[in-house]
């Protein structure tokens, strides 16, 4: 089976111990440990940084599944709404080269945001509540175009000290969690 992952720096498996946009060991990033557990044969299109693009999607046609996760850097990094993104998401989505089926829309856990003076988180309640609107605008979404989808919100993602990216564990629980949506 031929799977591309589209995402940003957690898709990548960026390692924010790294100055310089390091990644994890391939051992560590949830891409590879799910292409180890299946078989498959998975490209990682992930990229730090990347906002849902705003030109309509275009995936290669020998693909069989597209595993989809943006919206974090809409949220935090641009300062976006919940709507906004998913308005994007929307038409990101709105001429798939792909059946629905073939897509798989993730919804990205919440992050935390500490503030830089107190290092206390700042705001939790509305970024939860952001990405909770957000998982709910996907699923709706993916709903209406018969797209597979997995709220990732809800598999406790382990965050590092960064409040934004996966943990090495983290990586771990996304790929397991992530391998009992697809199997179901």
């Amino acid at each position: 089976m031929n799977v591309l992952c589209f995402g940003d720096s957690n898709t990548y498996g960026y390692d924010p111990r790294s100055l310089l946009g390091g990644r994890y060991p391939k051992e560590s990033r949830w891409v590879d440990i799910l292409a180890q557990k299946t078989g498959w044969e998975i490209i990682n299109q992930g990229e730090n940084g990347r906002c849902i693009p705003d030109a309509p999607c275009s995936f290669p046609m020998h693909t069989d599944l597209v595993i989809l996760m943006l919206g974090t850097n809409d949220l935090i990094k641009t300062g976006g709404s919940p709507d906004k993104a998913a308005w994007k998401m929307e038409r990101f989505l709105s001429r798939p080269t792909l059946s629905g089926h073939q897509i798989m829309l993730i919804a990205p856990p919440p992050v935390v945001i500490y503030d830089e003076w107190t290092e206390e988180p700042c705001g939790p309640d509305k970024i939860i509540d952001d990405f909770a609107v957000l998982a709910a605008h996907y699923q709706t979404l993916a709903k209406q175009r018969g797209f597979r989808f997995a709220d990732a919100g809800k598999w406790q993602v382990e965050l590092a000290f960064d409040g934004v990216h996966f943990t090495e564990q983290g990586h771990r629980t996304f790929a397991e969690k992530l391998y009992e949506e697809l199997t179901r």
